[in-house]
């Protein structure tokens, strides 16, 4: 005989264990796009603790729609490897691989829970931790409540990444409210610029680095804080710079 409450029981009790076991971990990833996935897969897969948080109820970012609704994504050959560590089917067309984008944000999400990340969907970064001089955590909020005057969370984490695409609402706030300079050539966030695929490819791996002791930025998140074009529906970079910044922080702190 099904009990509603005993159902709910289990939901809340399960739900606030896992919430309780991840307010200190290795590593919180805001924004769970192809880049902050990938970065969660190589992270977990390497023994640490990540957890994603993404303020939307669906994860993937903008991978789901592929270009314009067309659920097909491009990957040049360059990342094509990334797409085989997580099996992910495609056929080569040219120059390019073409994957299906809804199977493509599928297996980065179960790939990476796999592996050990933690997802949070339904909440947001709407700040950080700053102890030191550095970004020791992120403060944490239900995205539902929009403007309402709730107190938020905390999470402890040794590393930050950004990885909320084009608006890098994490490093907007770390800005805002504190006196600070970023790694960038004025010290402030730069801008995104206008598209041009071949650059943007480029520099969203080279700018992806960490920004401001203790943070990270990848993704779109990178080429907006440094002020580099955008690049549309192919998305090898972006997988790229999520493999980067696991790497990167791998090395920290092994």
């Amino acid at each position: 005989m099904l009990d509603e409450v005993e159902i709910t029981k289990k939901i809340v009790e399960s739900y606030m264990q896992d919430l309780l076991s991840y307010t200190s971990v290795d590593v919180a990833i805001v924004g769970a796009g192809p880049s902050g996935l990938t970065a969660a897969y190589y992270l977990a897969k390497s023994g640490m603790k990540v957890a994603i948080f993404d303020r939307k109820l669906s994860i993937g970012g903008g991978m789901w729609g592929g270009g314009m609704m067309f659920n097909k994504i491009v990957v040049q050959e360059d990342a094509r490897h990334i797409l085989d560590d997580f099996s992910i089917n495609y056929e080569r067309m040219g120059e390019y691989y073409v994957a299906d984008s809804v199977h493509s944000v599928t297996a980065l999400t179960y790939h990476a829970t796999r592996a050990g990340a933690k997802i949070f969907n339904l909440i947001g970064a709407e700040d950080v931790i700053i102890k030191n001089n550095r970004v020791s955590g992120l403060v944490i909020n239900w995205s539902v409540i929009g403007d309402l005057p709730i107190d938020p969370l905390s999470v402890y984490a040794r590393y930050v990444v950004d990885a909320t695409g084009h608006e890098s609402e994490v490093v907007k706030t770390l800005v805002r409210k504190n006196n600070i300079k970023l790694n960038t050539p004025s010290g402030e966030i730069e801008g995104e610029h206008s598209m041009d695929a071949e650059i943007a490819e480029r520099a969203v791996v080279e700018n992806t680095k960490e920004i401001y002791p203790g943070i990270f930025v990848a993704g779109m998140a990178a080429n907006a804080v440094f002020g580099s074009p955008r690049m549309g529906p192919i998305f090898g970079g972006m997988l790229l710079s999520g493999k980067k910044v696991a790497e990167e922080i791998i090395r920290r702190l092994q």
